[in-house]
């Protein structure tokens, strides 16, 4: 094996290079894994556009990208788990194991997490990447390594689905239909929800939330999204709601549309931060609003959901790009946000 490897770099805002670097050595507990797919996050376009995510600020040269799989080439002394050829998808957040939320069990809310591509940890926009072995799920024969890469955000939408303790018999609405909104939507059909409303802005979104199983889309530039949904439901409204475009007015739309004593689960970031909600309107529902950070022990169960074919995670993805051409993916990825749905980058 060669010494060193190409890795894609952020060299400003709107700005990618490659460079050179090492091989990355592993650790006894780790394994190297030859990338073969990494898609294009939400949080990776927002870093490329302005450099920075609330306090996390982008030094260039930087590493974007996190959600990724490929195949073992190399095992750590420890590891005995895992073996080389094995195909792998990587969880990207390494957790301190110490804290008060990791011996709960509520990892993904450690204050000392690493997790890639979060400033000024590297990302594996990169051939081989170095990582905890327990951090590596292997993939069934069945499971290729593009699905594998897009485990990471199927976990997000399992593990809002969970939050907003999704199940057989209720009728659900997702506000937005990017890679979220759509993997949300996988997982409710996934864990029995049926009924599934979708509303965004755009045509493209919603025509592909119809491909993976929406029950019925609404286009809230057309017609006024609380109106269709009280049509749908016969002015009852829905049991569950999952937010996530992150705008007041979705989220303002969510607290009108749910049904009394029914979850909220907010995913969306917002881009202020900050939101004027309808709160008497939620306390008179008695509404639970819950919310969505990454996810936790969510893996297995994601990978077994599209193991047994429960979910097509190739039809969500819209654009693969060759290594060579990530300047292109990326630039296409913020300038054609109307069409591409999902990007993925083949190394």
């Amino acid at each position: 094996m060669k010494n060193t490897m190409k890795v894609a770099v952020m060299l400003g805002i709107g700005r990618m290079g490659f460079e050179e670097r090492p091989i990355p050595e592993v650790k006894p507990n780790e394994i190297l894994v030859k990338l073969e797919y990494v898609g294009v996050c939400g949080s990776d376009i927002h870093y490329y556009e302005t450099g920075r995510i609330g306090n996390y600020i982008v030094q260039p040269p930087f590493m974007l990208g996190h959600e990724s799989a490929g195949v073992v080439v190399k095992v750590g002394p420890d590891v005995k788990h895992l073996k080389v050829g094995d195909k792998v998808a990587l969880e990207p957040g390494k957790t301190c194991g110490h804290c008060h939320f990791c011996r709960e069990g509520k990892y993904n809310l450690c204050s000392d997490v690493v997790f890639f591509a979060t400033p000024p940890v590297d990302g594996v926009f990169a051939e081989y990447v170095a990582h905890e072995a327990d951090l590596c799920f292997k993939l069934p024969e069945n499971v290729d390594t593009l699905e594998g890469a897009l485990i990471e955000p199927l976990a997000v939408g399992f593990h809002a689905a969970n939050q907003g303790e999704a199940h057989a018999g209720q009728t659900a609405v997702i506000f937005g239909a990017g890679c979220i909104g759509l993997v949300s939507l996988m997982a409710l059909k996934a864990e029995g929800v049926n009924t599934i409303y979708v509303v965004d802005i755009m045509e493209k979104r919603l025509e592909k939330a119809l491909e993976v199983g929406a029950t019925a889309v609404i286009n809230s530039n057309k017609v006024n999204p609380i109106e269709e949904i009280n049509k749908l439901t016969a002015g009852e409204g829905v049991n569950l709601v999952i937010e996530t475009a992150g705008m007041e007015i979705t989220t303002r739309q969510a607290i009108n549309v749910a049904r009394k004593g029914s979850n909220i689960v907010l995913v969306g970031y917002s881009k202020s931060g900050e939101m004027t909600l309808p709160i008497s309107l939620a306390i008179d529902k008695e509404l639970t609003f819950k919310s969505v950070f990454r996810y936790r022990h969510i893996y297995p169960m994601a990978i077994e959901a599209v193991a047994s074919g429960k979910i097509d995670l190739r039809s969500i993805v819209t654009n693969i790009f060759d290594f060579d051409d990530i300047q292109n993916a990326m630039d296409m990825s913020v300038s054609d946000k109307s069409n591409i749905v999902k990007s993925v980058i083949k190394i």
